[in-house]
């Protein structure tokens, strides 16, 4: 079973259906199917036209009547929450250290994530059923987010993978030395037709081209299309 099958989104007392559908919406587009509602105010919840995409997840959501039975088989019960003035009795986790926690656990075992009304959000007795909070670093002067957005964020976090984001994809491999000297000279032949300043001292102008188009990075799909271009430009420049 992958990872992000272990973790059970839990909607307590969701009053409006579109907030349902489009919190389906976020668990289908970073990978998560397991929703559970516990006493959801309409019924008809399931038609919701905010769940883009996630029809079938909405199809399979099952419905409880209280928090107990819905978190029944997981091991571990997490409740996101805002601040605000109340004071818990639980550890209280930002959501980065959350995440940590979160992924580590599903990796084997069940959990479930617990979001709270819209108006009210995680009741007393709803957070009796939690080993541990956790909260969205949001501005204390406007603390309070939409569910679907909240539900959105926190699957974000449990999915993101820093390592994956540094990774270059390899459609967008960088161009090869020749491609890019190929370009350079181009370039430079461009700006002396031009009469650019920089180019009244050759070597000089050469230099500063060649640092600036290694800034630049070139990508191996770009550096011909460029290359391309400029050719194109040069040759109306001599032939107006």
């Amino acid at each position: 079973m992958h990872r992000n099958q272990r973790l059970a989104v839990v909607l307590i007392d969701t009053r409006n259906p579109l907030n349902i559908g489009a919190a389906a919406r976020a668990m289908s587009n970073f990978g998560f199917f397991d929703l559970r509602l516990v006493h959801p105010y309409e019924i008809a919840f399931r038609e919701a036209v905010s769940a883009v995409g996630a029809s079938d997840l909405m199809k399979k959501a099952r419905v409880f009547e209280t928090v107990a039975d819905a978190v029944a088989d997981c091991s571990l019960v997490v409740g996101a929450t805002g601040l605000g003035h109340r004071q818990f009795q639980h550890p209280l986790h930002r959501l980065e250290k959350a995440g940590r926690l979160l992924r580590r656990h599903i990796q084997s075992a069940r959990a479930a994530l617990l979001f709270g009304s819209e108006k009210f959000g995680l009741s007393n007795s709803d957070v009796s059923h939690c080993h541990w909070l956790l909260h969205i670093p949001a501005r204390p002067e406007h603390e309070s987010m939409n569910l679907a957005q909240a539900v959105a964020v926190c699957l974000y976090e449990l999915i993101r993978q820093p390592s994956a984001a540094r990774r270059m994809p390899e459609s967008a491999g960088l161009a090869n030395a020749e491609d890019v000297e190929r370009f350079t000279l181009v370039l430079q032949q461009v700006l002396q037709e031009s009469g650019y300043t920089d180019y009244t001292t050759a070597k000089s102008g050469e230099e500063k081209t060649h640092r600036l188009v290694r800034r630049l990075a070139l990508r191996a799909k770009d550096a011909p299309v460029l290359t391309g271009m400029l050719r194109q430009v040069l040759w109306k420049m001599k032939n107006p």
